[in-house]
């Protein structure tokens, strides 16, 4: 019994939808979703592969199958027969990628807007840095010595006691604020400060659950913030002050990277961001805040004038990721 070109088309068609939707929700190609923006952001990825895989397939079998039916075959050297058109097949395959198109549009701005894609960019301008330095290592320098961590022994000790439950602030409607977190891009390390404890160091600290909002500028050249597992990726400009927030989802490390040519030891821009419990994150604040004041102290006592560059950093380079050696190769 000869099966109608219908009914093969039916099955066929129901194949490939299966296949697409099994493999557009099981491939394994993403880190683990450690925030909610990941998991929406892993929702539209999703999407996306179903309906790629579901043209790729059609597309190939067209082409398999035209090849294979309509191959030259032997003593046949005549023209095949002459096709006008077929109109409303043309509106068929134009309609299609047309509503593909507008609906993945939709899905996208949403999954942007839920993420706050409208305003990630609605930072104000900041003064540019002065393009001459004394010496090398002197633009860590001056976010270091600038930064509010340069609190009398009395503004510590005050800080300390009020520290405690630091990222669940609420306002004055009893709604949850995010933690902030003041980011310095520089070559080559990421720097994180956080205003109401003047904490600041090289690796990035959250609560699970809380929201954060990070508010960061570049001192030299332009970088890009980038945790995979989150699904986040911002550019950091100079001159200007950048916002994006998060919330996280799972406690673990994650790497921080620099996603932009950032200079010859780009490679060497990275971080990590630890997601902990709020009790060990209240316990990590309070025990950094007496060595973050330490070693700010001993920085600002000493000339710069009278150290070379990776001397004169040596006190916090490891809180910031950076190699004695490195600083004496950009130093030279």
């Amino acid at each position: 019994m000869k099966i109608p070109n219908t009914i093969w088309t039916l099955l066929i068609g129901i194949v490939l939808t299966l296949v697409s939707f099994w493999y557009g929700q099981n491939h394994g190609l993403l880190p683990v979703a450690a925030s909610d923006e990941a998991v929406l952001i892993d929702g539209l990825f999703n999407a996306m592969l179903t309906v790629s895989i579901g043209i790729f397939l059609i597309v190939e079998g067209v082409l398999i199958y035209s090849v294979i039916k309509y191959r030259r075959r032997a003593g046949d050297n005549e023209d095949g027969p002459a096709i006008e058109g077929n109109v409303p097949l043309e509106i068929l395959w134009t309609a299609i990628p047309a509503i593909i198109v507008l609906g993945i549009s939709v899905y996208s701005f949403d999954v942007y807007n839920q993420i706050g894609g409208l305003s990630l960019h609605d930072g104000h301008e900041m003064p540019m840095m002065e393009e001459s330095m004394s010496k090398p290592g002197t633009a860590i320098a001056a976010t270091l010595t600038n930064a509010p961590g340069n609190l009398d022994t009395n503004e510590v000790a005050l800080l300390a006691e009020a520290n405690s439950g630091i990222g669940t602030s609420e306002d004055k409607t009893g709604e949850s604020q995010p933690l902030i977190v003041d980011v310095a891009a520089l070559q080559y390390a990421w720097l994180f400060t956080y205003p109401d404890t003047g904490i600041l160091t090289g690796e990035l600290h959250v609560p699970i659950g809380q929201e954060v909002q990070l508010n960061m500028k570049a001192n030299d050249v332009i970088h890009a913030f980038w945790v995979p597992e989150f699904r986040l990726k911002q550019d950091v400009i100079p001159g200007r002050e950048t916002q994006v927030r998060f919330t996280t989802r799972k406690i673990g490390q994650y790497p921080l990277i620099c996603a932009e040519l950032c200079g010859p030891y780009h490679g060497a821009m990275q971080s990590q961001v630890i997601v902990e419990s709020q009790a060990d994150f209240d316990s990590w604040m309070q025990s950094q805040q007496v060595a973050s004041k330490e070693d700010l102290t001993q920085a600002v006592a000493i000339n710069p004038q009278e150290l070379s560059a990776d001397k004169f950093l040596a006190p916090y380079t490891h809180n910031m990721g950076i190699h004695s050696e490195m600083l004496h190769q950009i130093q030279h």
